[in-house]
């Protein structure tokens, strides 16, 4: 139930994807989540963010409970790049609520022409 008032809880995480030449940098609003709830993954150029969110409010008059609010929920949010991310160099950074993902993209092998035998 919601009151009047009071925010929509967090329902999906809200990406920004910018292409570079050698790089993908994303970022990733997380509110009220904390740096060990987020997980990344990385598989290819398949990218993966999911996080948990346990909010808990409580407002109190002496020893009675007069509201007590408790929200935990997890999101997740996966999509392809248009290029294979080099993992090893992949870079992740967490601050004021905004994910920073800086993903290097991994160097396209050149097409090899077979000789037939």
């Amino acid at each position: 139930m919601r009151l009047l008032g009071d925010q929509p809880e967090m329902q999906m995480i809200k990406m920004d994807v910018k292409e570079g030449e050698k790089e993908y940098t994303v970022h990733a609003e997380l509110p009220g989540v904390k740096k060990e709830d987020i997980h990344v993954t990385v598989e290819g150029n398949t990218l993966a963010v999911s996080a948990e969110s346990k909010k808990m409010n409580e407002e109190k008059e002496g020893d009675k409970v007069l509201r007590s609010e408790r929200y935990y929920g997890k999101v997740y949010r996966s999509f392809m790049l248009g290029q294979e991310v080099d993992e090893a160099h992949a870079r992740a950074k967490f601050d004021n609520g905004v994910l920073e993902l800086v993903l290097p993209k991994k160097a396209l092998a050149a097409a090899r022409k077979l000789a037939i035998e």
